[in-house]
């Protein structure tokens, strides 16, 4: 059995990071990754990351049917492959809003407040454009404007101003609320996922050791102690590692509760029924799920001009060389390149994002309405709603069941429709009423009952793809990690992924599970000096 300093489980945006900074402290560190290598086209282009759904690099998971989305089922696409959801995400950087970490610190994780998160946020980027108080400009993560503008992104920006939304140009700064173009974790018009920024600097270093397509299905125990790991590599063989220091489990907020019970840490009841030996019964892992909910607002435009269309013929070919001579066109775009943060509900602060697409867009079990028009996506921030995941069988392979319970809180309803409200008011704009032909799916007037609004929401309601909160971080008896990630109870072990999050931040996801994989980072090696 090879032995290694450390052994992380997920080479997903916590796991790369996490990684390469306890490999570039001199520790050995085996890193390992369920998923293929991100070794296709399509992962770095940015404008054609939509293609990687659905591949063998993207966990295609789907939750139990939902009670109050009409019984349907909600799939959550995650990344299989070096970089995770870095790989296959809109690339779209934001940390969410300074009161999120100063709730997770109130809420029992001393060191997490928000002057505890900024300093590590600022050391991990590297900004081309801000720096100062908020940003960095020398860290590892490249973060950059966006190369390419479609028309229809600079049309909702003016008309979110024009509804009264103010302009930002830096949703990390000062403030979060208003309306602008998105920063992305790209580089010279490609992709900077984990994998790209954390990883690919230390290539051929001995180190490190990245297996991939290398499946953990149980984690290794002498006592109380976890020692190793034993995963099904390649070829389909069973093979085992051994971790001198800890392992640390970073597979996303799915997948890490999943390996945590298939161990046998978690509610005894359940292993109890599935015939899984307890070794800590640790009640929170897989419960406190949450995520990012939004329901997709159409309109019709009046010309031919939006995305949909322009990656056939002899187009597609004038924009493929577009991108290979200069990086730049329309294949350099994050898709979702701009957007806005608003308080719907005049909480406070803003409850409600937008994700902005230049093109009528669907689901994965739903085809988007026919034509060319722009979908304004609202997305509820601080979801009230909890959901619970738990295994079906005591084996590795099998799905896991996953009841979201999305809507389930009457607040969230009420955030989305009111989220639903100002993407109308939006579209009526000047800016967008020049383009704009129709809205679809929904009446044209506003004097209707909330009912209509509430039936659509559930009609079309998506994960916006950030899962998050089943290895709750605290230092209650329900918490599964202490504020340093220990796994409560067990020593040895460590889990640094959007799971540990106490409650889910105000935005994309992406950003703060790199924060939280340098965190992990910095308590090993403080640790040990």
């Amino acid at each position: 059995m090879q032995t290694f300093d450390y052994i992380v489980i997920g080479a997903g945006s916590a796991g790369c990071a996490l990684s390469a900074r306890l490999a570039r402290a001199g520790r050995r560190v085996l890193l390992l990754e369920a998923g293929p290598a991100d070794n296709h086209p399509y992962i770095h282009i940015p404008g054609t990351f939509i293609r990687v759904h659905g591949t063998r690099r993207t966990w295609m998971y789907r939750t139990e049917p939902e009670p109050f989305v009409n019984q349907r089922q909600v799939f959550i696409p995650q990344g299989r492959t070096l970089g995770g959801g870095s790989a296959v995400n809109a690339m779209i950087y934001i940390r969410g809003q300074a009161e999120d970490y100063d709730e997770w610190k109130a809420s029992g994780c001393p060191g997490w407040g928000w002057d505890d998160v900024l300093p590590v946020f600022r050391r991990c980027e590297d900004n081309a454009r801000l720096g100062g108080q908020f940003h960095g400009q020398a860290g590892p993560l490249k973060v950059s404007d966006p190369r390419h503008r479609h028309p229809l992104s600079e049309a909702f920006v003016s008309a979110a101003v024009q509804a009264g939304v103010p302009a930002n140009d830096d949703f990390n700064g000062a403030r979060q609320e208003g309306a602008g173009f998105y920063q992305t974790t790209t580089s010279q018009g490609r992709r900077a996922s984990s994998a790209v920024s954390y990883l690919k600097p230390l290539r051929g270093d001995r180190r490190l050791t990245v297996l991939t397509e290398t499946l953990a299905t149980r984690l290794l125990f002498e006592g109380e102690r976890v020692v190793g790991v034993e995963a099904v590599d390649s070829r389909g063989e069973t093979v085992s590692y051994r971790a001198s220091g800890e392992v640390i489990v970073s597979a996303g907020a799915i997948a890490s509760p999943k390996l945590l019970m298939l161990s046998g840490i978690g509610p005894r009841a359940h292993l109890d029924e599935l015939g899984i030996p307890v070794r800590l019964d640790l009640p929170g892992v897989g419960e406190n799920f949450q995520d990012h909910l939004s329901a997709s607002v159409y309109a019709r435009i009046r010309t031919p001009d939006s995305l949909l269309g322009h990656d056939r013929g002899l187009r597609a070919l004038g924009h493929g060389l577009k991108y290979l001579a200069s990086r730049r066109g329309l294949l350099s775009s994050n898709v979702v390149e701009s957007g806005a943060f608003v308080d719907a509900t005049g909480c406070g602060r803003p409850d409600v994002q937008f994700h902005v697409v230049p093109a009528l867009v669907g689901d994965i079990d739903r085809l988007p309405p026919e034509g060319h028009g722009v979908s304004i996506n609202p997305c509820a921030l601080r979801p009230r709603s909890r959901g619970r995941l738990r295994l079906k069988s005591a084996d590795p392979q099998d799905e896991v069941a996953l009841n979201a319970n999305y809507l389930s809180d009457p607040e969230d309803m009420r955030t989305m429709v009111a989220g639903v409200k100002m993407a109308r008011r939006i579209l009526r704009a000047p800016a967008l009423a020049a383009v704009v032909e129709s809205m679809l799916l929904l009446p044209e007037e506003d004097d209707v009952p909330d009912q209509v609004f509430e039936d659509y929401v559930r009609k079309v309601a998506k994960t916006v793809f950030h899962p998050a909160g089943t290895c709750r971080m605290g230092q209650d008896r329900d918490a599964v990690v202490a504020p340093d990630l220990r796994v409560h109870g067990i020593k040895g072990l460590r889990v640094a992924d959007a799971s540990i999050m106490p409650t889910i931040v105000s935005g994309n996801t992406n950003a703060p599970s790199i924060m939280i994989g340098e965190r992990c980072a910095d308590f090993i090696l403080a640790a040990q000096a």
